[in-house]
């Protein structure tokens, strides 16, 4: 079996202002075309057999950065999970849903309203990766490397299964905007070689918050669904 670099597109505009994009068209800010780029200087010394990617305009944009020279393959079954009518909503709003909680800690049994339920967004993401990374390894053989660029939930759900964890557990994964995780699959096994990698420790920063007013420990409890802007945020 090949090995396979999961790259998140990314900062968007969504991210920046804490919404949920989901499948609008949302596009890089100005900060995630440069990580694009950024990533794209570390990529670029690899000999990728094949480049896939999620349809949503944010990846394209994120590979036309970092990957200028790839022909990326379009495959549906990478795109970002259905958030149904929580799309382009903030999420301030959205954690005081009666179904965040549920999000946050049972995903496997949240369905959004007029969208996709979590395990239905994972069971595609999977099945995806490993028919391409068995197709690649057909291929170009079991050394090959190849990528895929999609959606921090997406990518966290995949690294759950290679994991073998339960879904309910993906939330404690984070992939922030243009991390690369990667995966080498074999005969037996899934091993996970690097998570949530961005060569960057300036994230690790705490932000500064305002004088007297202390971040809530349920707040800091919460995975930032859809992926979060990065940084711990």
């Amino acid at each position: 079996m090949a090995t396979v670099l999961l790259l998140r597109h990314g900062r968007t505009t969504a991210n920046a202002s804490g919404g949920l994009a989901g499948r609008q068209p949302v596009e890089l800010d100005d900060t995630g075309r440069g990580q694009a780029e950024r990533v794209g200087e570390r990529l670029r010394v690899l000999p990728l057999s094949a480049v896939v990617t999620s349809p949503l305009i944010r990846c394209r944009q994120t590979l036309e950065l970092a990957l200028p020279d790839a022909k990326p393959v379009e495959d549906e079954g990478l795109i970002e999970c259905g958030y149904g009518d929580w799309e382009g909503q903030p999420l301030k709003k959205l954690a005081k849903d009666p179904l965040w909680p549920v999000v946050q800690q049972h995903p496997s049994a949240a369905v959004f309203p007029n969208g996709e339920a979590m395990a239905a967004m994972s069971a595609r993401a999977v099945a995806a990766v490993r028919s391409w990374d068995a197709r690649v390894a057909a291929e170009h053989g079991p050394e090959a490397l190849w990528l895929a660029c999609s959606h921090g939930d997406v990518i966290k759900a995949i690294v759950a299964d290679a994991m073998g964890l339960h879904l309910d557990q993906f939330q404690r994964i984070v992939a922030d905007p243009a991390s690369v995780t990667v995966i080498r699959y074999t005969p037996t096994r899934p091993f996970l070689v690097r998570l949530n990698d961005t060569a960057d420790l300036a994230g690790l920063v705490p932000p500064k918050r305002r004088r007297g007013r202390a971040a809530r420990p349920a707040a800091q409890s919460d995975a930032a669904v859809g992926g979060g802007a990065g940084g711990g945020v």
